[in-house]
């Protein structure tokens, strides 16, 4: 069995279960590459029947064509405003720069997310957060925006979240023989969202507490896919 990243725990407890979060190690994702052939070369030998295989939604992403270098990007300035009162963590920018917000007014519309924006600001006036990504919704919370730990060369770059990721899911499944389910995750050290599986959503809930320090890093550990094995 693989070792943990560095700061994370092989092991996790969720209602009285052991799992293991194997992490697997690949080579850096390329636009030019074809997820399929990522899957079958690092994870097909490895997941056994009973597993779940779950898939960082950036190389989803990546390999959709849905990856943009900052220089693409030409942020216009309602996306310069709106950024500066995103909140940046040391996880993620999320939206907290012209670049990251502009692509969120691409994906969500104008209308949305300036709605959210408008909730967001009275709601956290009381000490309520979390509403912005809530009414702003999953493709708004899926983009990635460069940090100072990001692997080149997405260290200078803003990837969306993917297409159909339960279209995904379903297919990887298949290529794997069926033997494993697959979750498409969206998983940083502040919490965790299933953006697409072949689970139901108890499993999908479960999901998420198994996944919740997540346990494929956050920084430069190469370790895109994963599989989650009961002990």
């Amino acid at each position: 069995m693989s070792q943990a990243n560095d700061g994370k725990a092989l092991e996790a407890s969720v209602d009285g279960k052991s799992y293991a979060r194997i992490p697997l190690r690949t080579r850096v994702v390329m636009p030019e590459d074809d997820l399929d052939a990522i899957i079958t070369e690092y994870a097909k030998d490895a997941v056994q029947p009973g597993d779940l295989l779950f898939v960082t939604e950036k190389i989803v992403a990546i390999t959709q064509g849905r990856s943009y270098r900052l220089d693409e990007i030409k942020p216009r300035k309602l996306a310069l405003f709106l950024s500066k009162y995103v909140t940046r963590t040391p996880y993620g920018i999320g939206l907290g720069m012209p670049e990251t917000m502009e692509m969120a007014l691409r994906e969500c519309g104008t209308p949305r997310i300036l709605f959210a924006s408008a909730v967001a600001a009275v709601t956290k006036a009381f000490g309520r957060r979390g509403d912005f990504y809530r009414i702003a919704g999953d493709k708004a919370r899926a983009i990635d925006g460069p940090t100072k730990h990001t692997i080149p060369p997405y260290n200078e770059a803003v990837v969306l979240g993917p297409k159909d990721p339960d279209g995904v899911a379903a297919r990887l499944k298949s290529l794997i023989g069926g033997q494993a389910e697959v979750a498409v995750v969206d998983i940083n050290d502040l919490g965790g969202n299933i953006l697409g599986s072949t689970l139901d959503k108890d499993g999908e809930r479960r999901l998420v507490r198994i996944l919740g320090d997540n346990p494929l890093g956050q920084g430069l550990e190469s370790t895109p896919l994963g599989i989650v094995r009961v002990i």
